[in-house]
């Protein structure tokens, strides 16, 4: 493809051809009989039969495409060829017959001029006095087509020769086109301006809005040399006058030499139809010109704006180059842009100020051929005779330049001349920001290399200037990374950096379809995207370069210009010809001039290649050949072992054999669909037709799988190709229908419009389902250029495997198919459209699943088509605009709401069942589902509360039609029964319980209550949980033990949470040691547990009051009744255990009364902890040392011996509370009797404590204080007590007046054991000490 195609005899010399035999691989495709007797004057002998000339009304696509191909053109066609995407409109066509007939001279001297806009997708074409302006991305014929005189004031109307084409340069602007990308999508640009510019005369021509009959007028002017002074220096800063000039000049006046070599235009935001250019001459002039409804105005911004020095000639055609804009989205300030100038040596960086006043300022130039090859360009290397930078672009972003060089060398062995063609890719230097203040530091470095200099071309033939001048770059298409180079002389070719070489792709169409006059790139699908490249011909129309095309069709640089002319080597034509009939498989002739290291534009992988192996191709045609023959003799015998030699079931899912099968029977194209009949072709009857055919052919194929028992194969080895299979027959069953619904829409809607009559109206009844199917198909064009020659409705309904794309576009460009701008009531009716098709294509699907049901595998782990994200997207953003239109759209006919809340009724069952469809999938694969689920239940509630909300305005407005003032609550309820029913049906099916309560709440219907608490069992009690919840929140706690008699284990799960309810559930069910149990815990629970509980059980935790310790004490007490009510085996253990802890709360309350200070911060409603109660006795004082020792008492026997030293401490305490030096020398020098001494004794805490302790009447739970801490040496039978410590006496022997007073202690603690009466013989006391 590198190589320009054998050039064809042309036309007017095609006498000897035989009339009856046609080129090979031409159809034989008659002229049509209109343009046999125009270009039949002008073209002698032409035979009737063959190629069609280019500028006939059809051009086949046929001649491009390889014989096995021509029948089918879907994803698997060959894309290594061009692709046709679409004719010229006839205006255009008759304009060139017409031109043809009125020159005398051949066809091919005719020069014409044709450009793309990318930012519009507009195509224009110069065609004598008219330009023609339509978009390249409709494959209609009957596009819209602008056709705009150029006016005669520019000279004699029928000299062709003062005007020639390609010595005009078009400029579109757009008028707010980023407000509606739906539009762009669909090749719909409604506003544009056009500025035509003469680059020799300088002339200009302003149509304010091409689009508009009232706007159309151009307006004209021409810069004088008179007018053009101008004081205005390259900073920009400096006030200029603007000039005005409404009246033609001659051009004899201006250097023929000097000519405009770039002009770039730009709207002015915020003022209607007015826009600035900015044109730069070759003589480094830069022009500012304003164009408004009242005229045009110019300025000269600078004279030599690019520094001339001596050493150059101002006669240089290539001074100044070219200009391009900065990105919009780089710099999204509305009040300026800057653009990019390239000049002989360097790039500049200027700003134009918008608004309020135009300002136009020079922030930074860096210069790319210099000394310094970091900079850019080395220059003055061995072999350099000269460097011209000849074109330049900006991606997208704004971040990288890409410059195209060529460089004149010279071989030092032979001593020949040769050309050396490179890309130059330049980015910013990390951190540089530019403004208006930082715009004097022109000298700083701006750019650096992004990669090593691309060589194209290593060695070419030498070119003249002009020539070389004629080149263009363009960048931003298909494959990611690559430019397109368009030369002067009408070719085009590709250049790539792939696989760690550069690999280049020419584009030349055969059958003499004339010169590329521009090329452009598809608006992506995706905003992050490139699209495919488009060329556009000068006599062939648009035609599309598949990134496969590129990329496997591309050759390694040879040694040859970028022109027609030829190559020095003309060798390399055979190898270049030979490499594509592989379809680029051939490894390069050579490695690459130079490696490019840098990793940005090279592709890890390319996705949209999947090399198929032989065997694969094999099993396929095999596949095919045995279906073949099944259809004609109904015979399948030995296909099962022979399609299992082949490895046809070695693949799984979509690239499986069976599958592509399968997928190639839902997604052909018929070959007599025309592109020609637009909204016409879906009402026809071909569709439905086509559509019969292929359920058909379907059907016969799952019979073939079947009777060959490929089935049972399939259904075990591969699920997922089995159920990619059949959800193919899903989907053209829902295509069927959704076909039908749109045939009754367009039924309808001509009904309509035949009974409007203002053009307003017949627009407002546009089907929103019609725009639908137009954004899928032109997302599938877009995505497919083999497709770009097929209208979008063929498109949408042929391709039927991808019906998922419906439901992207619906996430994407619902707004505009329902038209936000529109009333309510259009809008309603646009969303109920696309409401009703989206239902309706998936449950004919799932009506098909459930018939075929036999057929699929089993359901484990695998994930339906209408479960995937996609899907559910479109399908939930259809719901929310409904949801949100019902909402807003208060004064709307009562009826037209009914339709549309019915239609949200009927999205959100589908959508519930795809979520529910998806988490089950993912649950049985073992996958993360949490935010899956939670997106599941918010969209849920949100849906269904929606809709009941809606629907109890709906029974409010059909109870007053129905009532006629007359106040009825039964038929209310009917009404409400029976507007409510399917939302309880969903919202039974999705656990849609806040729904369910409320229709029941609402209805005061207790019997559907519980009947729905008994068939809504799932996980957490189901709707039963979910109602006690309800009532324990509204306090109604009569009627949710009132509910335990009927749900006896739902709700006693329950109350687990919830004991202080428990408790009275349990003794309802007769388990009243249960509830015993259940009123100790809730007696003693220290923590609510809060920070275990969830948002909506702590809710109903803070609605409780927390109960103080004389509560405490009343449930401790109905424990105790509740415990000798069950009478259970050792109640009387647990009623003991009641007692105590009865005992403890009693002291709490009492030591809690004797403290002041220490009750700061402290809980008084809550049990403290024994150890906690002990402490506090400790720091409290005489009053409270002895509680300490009756808090031990009622604790249990574990406790104190795991606290045994705070027991120790006690007793410390206790001996530390009174003065026994003092004691004994009081008995001593007052010579006290043993009677007064003994009384003495008994007032002291020793005694008292040994008495609660371990005296005759002490009480004390499990076990006494002798198993802990004996009283006495001799009391101790375990040797761990044989220390000094281990008893009450050793611990009283280490007391400070033990040594003075140790008879009187002991004998305190004897006494207590004995009891208050009990005397102490001294001999005893003596013998113990």
């Amino acid at each position: 493809m590198f190589s320009p195609a054998a050039r064809k005899p042309h036309l007017a010399s095609t006498k000897n051809r035989s009339l009856g035999h046609g080129v090979p691989d031409s159809p034989a495709t008659p002229l049509p009989e209109g343009h046999r007797s125009v270009l039949g004057a002008a073209i002698p002998n032409r035979p009737i039969t063959g190629t069609p000339a280019p500028w006939s009304s059809r051009l086949s696509v046929l001649a491009r495409i390889p014989a096995e191909k021509k029948t089918e053109k879907g994803g698997d066609a060959n894309q290594t060829q061009p692709v046709y995407v679409g004719e010229f409109p006839q205006v255009v066509r008759n304009a060139q017959a017409n031109l043809l007939q009125k020159s005398s001279s051949a066809c091919d001297n005719t020069v014409l001029a044709g450009g793309m806009d990318k930012g519009t997708s507009l195509s224009w074409i110069i065609c004598g006095r008219q330009i023609f302006i339509w978009s390249y991305l409709s494959a209609a014929v009957s596009k819209k087509c602008v056709a705009l005189e150029i006016p005669s004031a520019f000279g004699d109307k029928d000299d062709m020769k003062s005007m020639p084409g390609n010595h005009w340069m078009v400029c579109v602007v757009g008028w707010g086109i980023a407000s509606s990308s739906s539009e762009i999508m669909l090749g719909q640009c409604s506003s544009a301006g056009i500025v035509l510019c003469n680059q020799k005369t300088q002339a200009i021509v302003y149509w304010p809005d091409v689009f508009s009959d009232s706007e159309n007028i151009p307006i004209a002017s021409f810069p004088t040399p008179e007018a053009i002074e101008s004081d205005l220096t390259s900073d920009g800063r400096k006030a200029t006058k603007w000039n005005h000039g409404s009246n033609w000049v001659g051009s004899d006046n201006l250097s023929e030499h000097v000519r405009v070599n770039s002009i770039i235009v730009t709207a002015i935001p915020g003022n209607y139809r007015e826009c600035v250019a900015i044109a730069c001459q070759s003589n480094g002039d830069l022009w500012l010109f304003h164009f408004t409804l009242a005229g045009i105005y110019w300025r000269r911004i600078s004279h030599d704006a690019v520094g001339i020095s001596s050493g150059h000639s101002h006669m240089n055609k290539g001074h100044a180059r070219s200009l391009i804009w900065h990105s919009q989205h780089a710099c999204p300030e509305e009040s300026g842009r800057q653009f990019f100038l390239l000049t002989d040596c360097e790039i500049q960086c200027w700003n134009i100020t918008l608004t309020p006043d135009i300002n136009v300022t020079r922030l930074w130039t860096h210069e790319i051929v210099a000394d310094d090859g970091d900079l850019g360009i080395r220059k003055d290397l061995a072999g350099q005779k000269h460097i011209w930078l000849l074109d330049m672009q900006v991606d997208g972003r704004a971040k990288e330049f890409t410059i195209l060089v060529a460089t004149l060398c010279k071989d030092r062995v032979s001593s020949s001349s040769y050309m050396q063609y490179s890309l130059l890719t330049m980015q910013y230097k990390f951190g540089q920001n530019f403004s208006l203040e930082s715009s004097g530091s022109t000298n700083e470095r701006v750019l650096e290399k992004k990669a090593p200099l691309q060589v194209i071309i290593p060695k070419a033939r030498v070119e003249d200037e002009e020539f070389l001048f004629s080149m263009r770059l363009r960048v931003g298409g298909k494959p990611s990374g690559s430019a397109i180079i368009l030369s002067g002389d009408g070719t085009a070719t590709v250049t790539n950096y792939w696989r760690r070489s550069t690999r280049l792709y020419q584009f030349d169409l055969p059958w003499d379809a004339g010169k590329v006059l521009d090329a452009s790139v598809f608006p992506s699908s995706e905003d992050n995207e490139e699209g495919a490249w488009v060329v556009l011909t000068e006599k062939a129309g648009v035609w599309a370069i598949p990134e496969k095309a590129v990329l496997l069709g591309g050759v390694e640089p040879p040694e040859r210009s970028l022109s027609r002319k030829g190559s020095s080597n003309e060798g390399v034509v055979e190898e270049e010809r030979r490499s594509q009939a592989f379809g680029g498989n051939v490894d390069p002739r050579r490695p690459s001039s130079e490696a490019w290291i840098a990793g940005d534009r090279q592709r890890v992988a390319f996705m949209g290649i999947a090399k198929r192996t032989a065997q694969d191709e094999e099993a396929e045609a095999l596949l095919g050949h045995l279906f073949h023959e099944f259809i004609l003799s109904g015979e399948v015998e030995g296909a099962l072992g022979k399609l299992r030699k082949k490895g046809a079931f070695e693949k799984e899912g979509e690239i499986n054999v069976f599958a592509r099968m399968s997928k190639s029977i839902v997604d052909t194209l018929a070959k007599h669909w025309t592109t020609t009949r637009g909204a016409e072709f879906v009402a026809s009857a071909v569709v439905s037709s086509l559509l019969l055919d292929k359920q058909q052919k379907h059907k016969k194929y799952l019979q073939f799988i079947a009777f060959s028992k490929c089935h049972d194969e399939l259904s075990s080895r591969q699920r997922h190709s089995l159920l990619a299979i059949m959800e193919h027959g899903e989907k053209l069953s829902g295509m069927m229908q959704l076909r039908e619904l749109q045939n009754s829409h367009s039924q309808n809607r001509s009904n309509v419009v035949d009974s409007l009559s203002s053009h307003s109206q017949i627009q407002t009844a546009g089907s929103s389902l019609w725009n639908l199917i137009q954004l899928v198909g032109e997302k599938a064009r877009r995505n497919t250029v083999l497709l770009m020659d097929r209208d979008n409705a063929e498109v949408f309904y042929s391709r039927v495997s991808d019906i998922e794309e419906m439901f992207s576009c619906l996430s994407h460009q619902l707004h505009y198919m329902i038209g936000g701008e529109q009333l309510f009531s259009i809008q309603m009716q646009r969303a109920c459209e696309i409401s009703s098709a989206c239902t309706t294509l998936i449950h004919a699907a799932l009506r098909y699943r459930d018939e075929h049901k036999n057929w699929y595998p089993s359901p484990e782990g695998l994930t339906p088509w209408n479960c995937q994200p996609v899907v559910r997207s479109g399908l939930w953003s259809i719901a929310s605009f409904i949801m949100q239109l019902l909402k807003e759209a208060v004064a709307v006919d009562l009826s037209m709401k009914s339709k549309l809340w019915s239609e949200l009724e009927e999205v959100s069952d589908v959508l519930l069942e795809a979520y529910t469809g998806i988490i089950t999938a993912k649950i049985e694969c073992g996958e993360e589902h949490k935010g899956l689920v939670e997106e599941y239940r918010i969209r849920r509630d949100e849906l269904l509360s929606s809709l009941y909300e809606l629907a109890k305005r709906f029974v409010d407005a059909k109870y007053q039609d129905s009532c006629k003032g007359i106040d009825d609550p039964g038929l209310k309820e009917v009404i409400f029964r029976e507007v409510t029913l399917s939302i309880l049906s969903i919202a039974k099916r999705h656990e849609g319980y806040q729904t369910l309560w409320h229709i029941c709440y609402d209805l005061s219907d207790t019997g559907l209550l519980r009947s729905l608490m008994h068939d809504s069992v799932g996980p957490k009690g189901g709707f039963s949980s979910f109602v006690f919840k309800q009532l324990i929140k509204s306090c109604q706690y009569a009627k949710l033990l009132r509910l335990g008699e009927e749900f006896q284990d739902e709700l006693a799960i329950f109350l687990k949470e919830h004991k202080d309810l428990l408790w009275l559930h349990e003794i309802f069910l007769n388990q009243f040691s249960s509830a015993s149990e259940t009123l100790h815990a809730l007696a003693l629970s220290i923590s609510d547990g809060s920070s275990l509980l969830i948002d909506e059980e702590l809710e109903l935790a803070q609605l409780k009051r927390v109960p103080s310790l004389a509560d405490r004490r009343r449930i401790l007490n109905l424990s105790k009744i509740a415990a000798m009510a069950g009478k259970n085996v050792g109640f009387e253990m647990k009623v003991r255990r009641i007692e105590a802890d009865l005992q403890i709360l009693k002291l709490q309350e009492e030591i809690l009364g004797r403290l002041t200070d220490t009750k700061e911060g402290l809980d008084t409603k809550k049990p403290l902890p024994p150890g906690e109660l002990i402490e506090m006795c400790l720091r409290g004082g005489l009053e409270l040392s002895l509680k300490a020792f009756e808090v031990f008492a009622w604790t249990s026997s574990s406790f104190r011996i795991s606290n045994r030293s705070l027991l120790e401490e006690c007793w410390k305490n206790a001996a530390d509370q009174d003065d026994w030096a003092a004691l004994c020398q009081a008995s001593t020098t007052e010579g006290w009797s043993d009677e007064i001494v003994l009384e003495s004794l008994r007032n002291t805490l020793l005694f008292k404590a040994s008495n609660r302790c371990y005296g005759p009447g002490a009480e004390t739970y499990d076990g006494g204080f002798e198993e802990v801490l004996p009283l006495q040496k001799e009391d101790m039978g375990f040797p761990n007590f044989k220390e000094a410590s281990s008893s009450v006496e050793g611990l009283l022997m280490q007391h400070k007046d033990f040594p003075d007073a140790g008879k009187l202690m002991l004998t305190a603690i004897l006494m207590g054991k004995e009891g208050n009466d009990a005397v102490v013989e001294e001999d005893v006391a003596m013998d113990s000490q």
